[in-house]
């Protein structure tokens, strides 16, 4: 068998004739030629979600990044293709793109277009709104948290569509408010009603990679819990040589609180309404992925100099961090900056905090079991609250159908030249259990670029390009063999 042949068996046993050398021509001619200078374009808007930026409307900048987004889509040679934006009063658009198929079926292709806030600490010549070309990355905010799935995702359409592959019909679904927990989503999905039918396939590139050299495959997602402790000792700030001693400082109380809830010898959140069982076959999932990944589990975050991890064991560390509650303090009113600090007894102090939930856990009883800790028995009779945000579920993904396991495994090795690795994620996509939900028998593909170092949400995130150049191949690979696929 000479080589294209064989390229194209291995790409489609038995099923699609896909010329992967033609596709990967076409992709990256895609990516060369238009993407990477409209994904710059992109990162220049500071498109903060809605929860970072409640005057989004007013500013404008959500707009300009839709209409971006909508514009490039319309210059690409689809034959059928509609594109609409979707609005709703006060909410944030929606852009769908919808692509007529040759055979029956739908694929729902989904990303984000709203963005983290900026951050501190980019490297110098580096920012969030100014994007930099660097060895092969595309650095600044949003680009690839979550710029770039729309791009790819038409891509990949466009470059089957260029060998007149027969696919099912292709709506990609790109929403506004993700980084806010998806609040606009729901009332779109309703407008929408009946129009998306029923997807049998989901492809999600809003996912993490674990690196760059194979494809990685998001199996199970962690909910989220974010809100604000408050705790108040004293109507007004008092010179501390007067007031310490007598009136407790109300830090002191805040880690008293803490503890209630978290561990603080290694981080195990105590509250048994934040602990699920971990089914087996995701355990086997984080063993193989751990043999994959090895040191690099811990070795892709940014350490300081002589910090190490919360445990030596991959394996471990792959169940803290998607699978297992964890509390994160990310934010705080209250203390003065350092160089204006005087001595004072703070009156009051409140903080921020995000706990990351297992994917099976309720989080309504969960938020209420937080709640509840929290606010009992205040130490000193000290005003505490705790007010807790709309929490979202976690998602744990349905079995594969073996057609999918094998096309994901396949495109892998055919091109990165390694097999595919499937493992939870400890981030959140809240429209993943709304889909779950929603379409129980529907089958997902979730997956993404945020690899080791990338640091969405983060500085110096950065968009590996060679990675997503290639990961578009996969999803076109995927796609075609999805058009192939045996229904139920």
């Amino acid at each position: 068998m000479s080589a294209a042949p064989l390229l194209r068996a291995l790409a489609n046993p038995g099923r699609c004739r896909v010329d992967v050398h033609k596709l990967r021509e076409h992709i990256a001619a895609a990516w060369r030629d238009s993407i990477v200078e409209r994904l710059a374009a992109y990162v220049r808007i500071p498109n903060k979600s809605p929860l970072f930026d409640p005057q989004w409307e007013q500013h404008g900048h959500m707009e300009a990044a839709v209409q971006l987004m909508a514009d490039w889509c319309r210059t690409q040679a689809i034959p059928g293709m509609k594109v609409e934006l979707m609005r709703l009063p006060g909410r944030t658009p929606v852009l769908l793109v919808d692509v007529p198929g040759e055979l029956p079926g739908c694929v729902l292709l989904y990303g984000h277009l709203d963005k983290q806030p900026e951050f501190t600490g980019w490297h110098p010549g580096l920012g969030p709104w100014e994007p930099v070309l660097r060895e092969g990355k595309l650095y600044g905010r949003g680009a690839a948290d979550d710029g770039y799935a729309l791009f790819s995702s038409l891509a990949a359409i466009a470059a089957l569509k260029a060998q007149h592959v027969a696919l099912a019909r292709c709506v990609i679904l790109i929403e506004a408010c993700e980084e806010s927990g998806s609040v606009d989503l729901p009332a779109h999905l309703e407008k929408l009603g009946d129009a998306l039918g029923e997807p049998s396939l989901v492809v999600c590139l809003d996912a993490e990679c674990g690196n760059y050299e194979q494809l990685w495959c998001t199996t199970s997602l962690r909910g989220n819990l974010v809100g604000e402790l408050s705790v108040r000792v004293l109507e007004e700030g008092v010179h501390s040589g007067m007031a310490s001693g007598i009136a407790p400082n109300p830090f002191r109380i805040v880690g008293q609180l803490l503890s209630r809830i978290e561990q603080p010898s290694d981080g195990t959140l105590k509250p048994p309404e934040l602990t699920v069982s971990i089914p087996a076959d995701r355990l086997e999932q984080m063993r193989t992925a751990a043999r994959v990944l090895g040191d690099s589990v811990a070795g892709k975050l940014p350490w300081a100099q002589g910090v190490r991890a919360v445990s030596d064991d991959p394996v471990e560390l792959l169940i803290n961090s998607t699978w297992k509650a964890t509390l994160s303090v990310t934010g705080a009113d209250g203390l003065p900056p350092t160089l204006s600090a005087g001595n004072v007894l703070l009156p009051a102090l409140t903080l921020k905090l995000s706990l990351r939930l297992p994917p099976t856990c309720d989080p309504v009883r969960a938020a209420r079991a937080v709640k509840d800790t929290l606010e009992r028995d205040p130490p000193y009779g000290a005003e505490i609250r705790f007010s807790p945000g709309a929490p979202t579920a976690g998602w744990n993904a349905p079995s594969f159908a073996p057609w999918l396991e094998k096309s994901i495994d396949a495109a892998s090795r055919l091109i990165y030249g390694h097999g595919a690795v499937h493992v939870g994620c400890g981030g959140t996509i809240p429209f993943m259990g709304m889909l779950g939900e929603r379409f129980p028998n529907t089958q997902f593909f979730i997956t993404g670029v945020l690899g080791p170092h990338a640091n969405a949400h983060g500085p110096n995130e950065f968009l590996h390009l060679d990675y997503a150049e290639k990961l578009t191949a996969c999803v076109a690979l995927v796609l075609a063999d999805h058009a192939r696929a045996p229904r139920r």
